[in-house]
């Protein structure tokens, strides 16, 4: 899947991926991390996520999205004024509490990511097709510092029933791309078609959303 893929979707509004409300899940399980105020916070894929702002009111956030349309979308429909700058071939939004890069995550160097603590991923590994999930799951981790946690989002449902993105990715597969070098515990796990027309009606027979919560091991 090119960036030319993702350039597009913005472009053309194809966006179903973005949540208008800040994620029900996120405010659940968000304190089982227990990060300080001044912890950072990595939101990788961050698209306009509103989830940004409701971190921002307790952490630090750094993002980063490819498309300058969701950069400019977010800080457009949260009301804020960003500087702008350019950092390592990403150019930068930045305001009180929240900088966004703009760029390819796979351009990421580890110094960008050094005062991380958290990740919080919910849309960035279900976008990805299998082979950029192997991809992105070892790239994170090594940009990462050690001993950061992460809470990650993912969706399973018949993968024949509907091409993705969203992807289905089942734990088995989770587990497989991060179990190496993270301890992982699954905290939440149920079938959602009821309440998403949109899944329904593409013809899924169920949509589990599960919810882990992920621990890197020290180095």
């Amino acid at each position: 899947m090119e960036a030319g893929f993702w350039h597009q979707r913005w472009q053309d509004n194809l966006i179903g991926f973005h949540q208008a409300d800040v994620n029900l899940h996120l405010q659940t399980f968000w304190p089982r991390l227990g990060l300080g105020p001044d912890d950072q916070i990595f939101v990788p894929l961050c698209g306009k996520s509103r989830d940004m702002l409701w971190l921002r009111d307790r952490h630090p956030v750094l993002g980063v999205e490819l498309s300058p349309i969701a950069v400019e979308a977010f800080f457009n429909e949260a009301g804020l004024v960003p500087e702008h700058a350019q950092e390592h071939g990403f150019s930068v939004c930045a305001t009180q509490g929240l900088r966004l890069l703009c760029g390819d995550f796979f351009a990421l160097q580890p110094q960008q990511l050094e005062a991380v603590r958290a990740v919080y991923d919910r849309a960035a590994l279900i976008a990805l097709p299998a082979p950029l999930r192997r991809r992105y799951a070892a790239r994170l981790t090594a940009l990462l510092p050690a001993e950061v946690t992460m809470l990650l989002v993912s969706l399973e449902y018949p993968q024949a029933q509907m091409n993705g993105p969203p992807f289905s990715v089942e734990e088995a597969e989770v587990r497989a791309l991060f179990a190496e070098d993270w301890s992982i515990e699954r905290v939440h796990h149920q079938d959602v078609l009821a309440r998403d027309a949109r899944f329904r009606e593409r013809g899924l027979s169920h949509l589990n959303e599960t919810i882990f919560l992920l621990q890197r091991h020290s180095r």
